[in-house]
């Protein structure tokens, strides 16, 4: 037994990942999942709201999921600014990483097997990343008409910034947070606020593995690399974008809420911290 427990601290890293990227897959196959039922039934099936629904629903059970055995790490921004605030090891960020960004890739696998027969269907086997038939944004996001580059970026940093004030007000001990098992409903209404409110410019990806992960996923599965160069390639966006958001968000919390708060009491040492959650879009 003393061996067995040896070999699990030692490979734990590894299986958190493991962990983190089936958590990640189900939260895809659940938000791009909604998605496509949508696109795909030409609205008859679904509609903006059930979109954010499938989404907040698909990141709250993941983190329910992940939570007490990750941290529920599911989005790379967040990640760092755990990183930053040195709420997660610096050497177990790259691995989280990866295994958020496979995690992605395979949701999408999911959702494109799930679909197949209505997307062929719908597309007559044309697979168009713009246009009236445009099928790529199921998978990954694509700015409005009217965004430019710039206000692109700028609503990446403020919506993940957002995101991330709250997931640290939630989680926070010190904080009057949210109770303990309750963290991941709050995240998930935190998704749901920031996609009625922020998703008209292009659609609030909000994590660079859930918007990467697919895009790469659509780019080998017929798309091609138009999906890389639409929008005047508008995919580094949602990637960079989140990740400085999460920096920007962390540096806020801390400067202006957790420097002034008091030092939480002692407690006994088999209480367990909150998570360290994360979420998707």
């Amino acid at each position: 037994a003393e061996q067995h427990c040896v070999i699990f601290q030692n490979n734990e890293a590894f299986l958190a990942a493991l962990f983190v990227f089936l958590f990640l897959s189900v939260s895809q196959l659940f938000g791009c999942g909604s998605v496509a039922q949508t696109v795909l039934s030409k609205g008859a099936l679904g509609e903006p709201l059930t979109i954010h629904v499938g989404f907040t629903l698909g990141v709250m059970m993941a983190v329910y999921m992940a939570g007490g055995v990750s941290g529920g790490h599911v989005n790379p921004a967040v990640s760092l600014a755990m990183v930053i605030l040195g709420k997660l090891p610096l050497k177990k960020f790259p691995v989280y990483v990866a295994a958020q960004f496979l995690g992605a890739f395979a949701g999408s696998c999911a959702v494109f097997g799930l679909y197949y027969d209505a997307l062929m269907d719908y597309t007559s086997g044309d697979l168009a990343v713009t246009g009236e038939n445009a099928t790529a944004n199921i998978f990954a996001s694509y700015p409005a008409k009217h965004l430019s580059v710039l206000n692109g970026f700028v609503d990446q940093v403020i919506a993940t910034g957002a995101l991330v004030l709250c997931i640290l007000a939630i989680t926070d001990r010190k904080n009057i947070g949210a109770p303990k098992g309750m963290e991941p409903l709050c995240i998930g209404l935190t998704i749901m606020a920031i996609g009625v409110s922020m998703g008209l410019n292009c659609g609030y990806p909000i994590n660079p593995a859930r918007d990467l992960g697919p895009r790469l996923f659509t780019a080998v599965a017929g798309w091609g690399m138009e999906v890389f160069r639409a929008g005047g390639c508008w995919w580094w966006i949602p990637v960079a974008g989140p990740m400085v958001g999460g920096a920007v968000g962390a540096g806020i919390y801390f400067l202006f809420i957790d420097l002034h708060q008091p030092e939480p009491q002692k407690q006994d040492n088999n209480v367990q911290d909150k998570y360290e959650i994360i979420t998707m879009t």
